[in-house]
């Protein structure tokens, strides 16, 4: 991840994303640069244009997703158990749009 993250920041920059500059900010970050992965990200990110691919991406989704109870649970509880779930899923919506909008500020708004 961390070479991706460093492709990134050189585009986000508008410096050439070239094995140099990715072994530079790897170097930077206290890494030991894996030169076979550099050349190998850098080779798959030649074709691509990054601005295209960062806004036809997903919304990144934090956190696991709620697993429903079975039925015959949910009708045990006398029904609390369908109004507690829908609490639960509100507050994680909102926990991965925090998430989401932060991360969006970290790489610009995407």
């Amino acid at each position: 991840m961390e070479y991706i993250y460093a492709a990134l920041l050189l585009h986000k920059a508008g410096k050439e994303i070239n094995e140099d500059n990715i072994k530079k900010i790897v170097k930077a970050a206290g890494i030991q640069p894996d030169e076979a992965k550099i050349k190998a990200l850098v080779a798959a990110l030649e074709e691509v244009n990054i601005e295209e691919a960062i806004s036809k991406a997903p919304t990144i989704a934090v956190g696991a997703p709620v697993a429903a109870a079975p039925a015959g649970e949910a009708a045990a509880a006398g029904g609390e158990a369908p109004a507690k779930e829908e609490e639960k899923k509100e507050d994680e919506g909102k926990k991965e749009e925090e998430a989401a909008a932060g991360l969006g500020a970290l790489f610009g708004g995407f």
